[in-house]
């Protein structure tokens, strides 16, 4: 009788170098993008003739930061099958992981709520969920590829 030793097959979860740096580009624009908004909004304002009025940046900033979302939503979307999934079948990095996911949750459902259920009283907190998140965001993200990394060299 012969014993079967069953091995599990290595997944592999890097991304390819297109996706990795598409990722890696498109969230330092947000960032970017997010830091002159939060600049604009709250340490450009213009003198107007009846008190501060909104500094143009702000607006531009909200326009550029737009590009980034709707591309990192597309990048997002080429993740589910090739990394997200197969990492579901591992014990790897699942911790980060499952933070990234709720953060992207968090921050696509704020940035919805900024522009479609918000109104002035509620915009306020809308908009100081949604740029916490998002400054928070490039801290995990970098943890979550450390982790990985450090995880495909042990596994």
């Amino acid at each position: 009788m012969s014993k079967h030793v069953h091995r599990r097959a290595a997944v592999h979860l890097r991304l390819e170098r297109w996706q990795r740096y598409g990722v890696y580009a498109t969230c330092g624009w947000l960032t970017l993008t997010g830091l002159l908004w939060i600049a604009a909004h709250f340490f450009w304002r213009v003198p107007g003739e009846f008190g501060e009025t909104i500094s143009p940046w702000e607006a531009r900033a909200m326009q550029l930061h737009g590009i980034g979302a709707m591309l990192i939503l597309f990048l997002a979307g080429g993740l589910l099958n090739m990394h997200i999934r197969r990492a579901l079948k591992t014990d790897r990095n699942r911790t980060s992981g499952w933070g990234m996911i709720a953060l992207l949750l968090a921050l696509a459902f704020s940035g919805y709520g900024l522009y479609y259920l918000t109104n002035e009283v509620t915009r306020p907190a809308w908009s100081t969920v949604h740029w916490v998140i998002g400054v928070g965001f490039p801290l995990l993200l970098f943890v979550h590829v450390v982790l990985g990394r450090k995880s495909r060299q042990h596994g």
